[in-house]
């Protein structure tokens, strides 16, 4: 669900990153001057991995993050290296590397801190220009996909930015970030990104994100009664204390049902039927292609206020209506027909560092006590695949979908159990949990809020941000990413499975679009008072 970097303030002053030159040198050195002092100090600077951490390191999990930055100019390569040197490269994720205790045989391997050499990580790849001139957007996306076929090298810390100096429709240039999902999720590292940038508008302040959400699941939607002196008063505190008991008895429900429809996936007591979006065996280990739409985040506002919902409900019905049309486009079956796919969604279930907080811990090189790694829940999320006259139906039955998940605790329970599980088992039996609920599912889905205004990484204006992931076993990952006024659609498929993928695309914004001229037509009827 939408589970954005939203959670920082609107808008945080810092200074100015610095994009001398002459400073990358003396920023790489203070990194490893950090990790020296570690050394000097009897011991390293470690920690344990994360039990996610350790499931991304299992064969059929190597799953990675790969975001493609569109940049509004040529890339600025001595700025990126100075800022890059002092801010990522002086992470403690990105400054380490995973050991294992080879005398342990059920010990958890540990970040141990080790020193950074930018040239093992900034990648200026040597493209053949006729290809880049000819179709610089086929290029990109080649060499952008070409990434989930290429092994990265562990004894290094697990990231690397490859530019690509060359302009598309987009943009004037671009950067692939591909960091090992074991470093953080996508959340986190969203997260980590923003604190890299700053404000194109005033380059002295860290960009502006969405006002925060209002804590707290269920539970907390239902205030609970307080004391009063008047017999009214207290039939009143009665009403509410009932009102709260049949939430949490609902909520209790709720959960209940979920969870038991995880486990009964993940032990293939439940699955989806194979249809044309489900993957093959071993989709995990073919390569991937990364294909992106750009979309309007005022479309998709304009449909979340006339339908009274959210703009994650809306996103959820844009994408029920697109994997419709393209599932009976392809298999020409009856109009009538009517079932569900359902989706796997990671749900972040750690309190997201502030990127005040992670431009501070990277501007001293240290550990400020900011909570990073990977905690990671499980929600599974169904998908509604029909033909409907009406194409707000789709946004209809997804917000009651998403109205139903809020109301469940399923991915704090997925959490914990499959903690428990590594804890008394060991890691191949949590694998292999994971493994049987992602197989017996179709599609992973995510969401992410980005900055409602443009941002500079390394002195660099960003003009888009298209995130993906590869290495787990779905042919077909969704991902939403807000940046400004528009939401960027990126599509991580099985490509042997989908070589149609940009009409897919096309599905998506195709569908958008009805949804949308829909939502205008309910507008215009409630105003003249005639019936929907």
């Amino acid at each position: 669900m939408d589970r954005g970097a939203g959670a920082s303030s609107a808008v945080l002053r810092k200074r100015a990153l610095s994009i001398d030159t002459a400073s990358a040198a003396a920023a790489a050195a203070a990194a490893i001057g950090f990790e020296s002092k570690a050394a000097a100090g009897g011991g390293r600077e470690e920690e344990s991995l994360s039990p996610t951490g350790r499931l991304f390191l299992e064969p059929h999990f190597r799953c990675h993050i790969v975001s493609v930055f569109g940049l509004g100019a040529p890339v600025d390569l001595p700025a990126l290296r100075a800022g890059v040197a002092a801010t990522l490269a002086r992470h403690p994720r990105f400054c380490s590397v995973q050991v294992s205790d080879e005398f342990g045989k059920d010990a958890w391997p540990k970040w141990v801190r080790t020193a950074v050499n930018l040239d093992n990580h900034i990648i200026v790849p040597e493209l053949d220009p006729a290809a880049t001139s000819a179709d610089p957007d086929k290029a990109l996306e080649d060499y952008v996909s070409s990434l989930s076929t290429r092994p990265m090298d562990h004894s290094i810390p697990l990231w690397e930015l490859h530019v690509l100096d060359f302009p598309t429709a987009e943009a004037a240039a671009a950067l692939a970030l591909r960091v090992h999902h074991s470093v953080g999720d996508g959340v986190s590292m969203l997260s980590l990104f923003m604190a890299c940038t700053r404000s194109a508008a005033d380059p002295d302040r860290l960009p502006a994100l969405p006002p925060a959400r209002r804590a707290g699941g269920p539970l907390h939607a239902v205030r609970r009664p307080r004391p009063l002196s008047s017999a009214a008063g207290a039939l009143d505190a009665l009403a509410a204390m009932a009102v709260w008991v049949m939430s949490f008895l609902v909520l209790a429900w709720n959960t209940v049902v979920d969870v038991l429809c995880f486990f009964a996936t993940a032990t293939s007591l439940l699955r989806d039927a194979p249809t044309v979006l489900k993957g093959q065996e071993g989709t995990e280990f073919r390569p991937k292609r990364f294909v992106n739409r750009t979309l309007s985040l005022d479309d998709v506002k304009f449909v979340k206020n006339a339908m009274s919902c959210t703009v994650n409900d809306v996103l959820l019905g844009i994408t029920s209506a697109a994997l419709s049309r393209y599932y009976f486009r392809k298999t020409g079956e009856s109009d009538s027909k009517s079932f569900t796919v359902r989706s796997a969604v990671l749900v972040n279930l750690r309190p997201t560092p502030g990127i005040q907080t992670l431009a501070s811990m990277m501007e001293s090189g240290k550990n400020n006590g900011a909570r990073w790694g990977n905690k990671i829940g499980y929600m599974l999320i169904p998908f509604h695949l029909a033909k409907h006259d009406d194409p707000i139906e789709y946004v209809r039955k997804a917000t009651k979908v998403a109205r139903r998940k809020k109301n469940s605790m399923e991915s704090v329970f997925t959490f914990w159990s499959g903690y428990m599980v590594l804890k008394l088992v060991g890691i191949k039996a949590a694998a292999a949990l994971c493994y049987g609920m992602i197989t017996h599912t179709t599609l992973s889905f995510s969401n992410m809020v980005g900055p409602t205004e443009q941002v500079l990484f390394c002195g660099n204006p960003v003009v888009y941000i298209a995130p993906g992931t590869y290495g787990h076993p779905h042919a077909l990952t969704i991902h939403y990413q807000s940046y400004m006024s528009t939401v960027k659609l990126v599509l991580s498929v099985d490509e042997s499975h989908f070589p149609d993928c940009h009409q897919l695309l096309d599905d998506f914004a195709e569908s958008l679009r009805l949804i949308r001229e829909a939502a205008s037509q309910k507008s215009e009827e409630a105003q003249d008072g005639t019936p929907s």
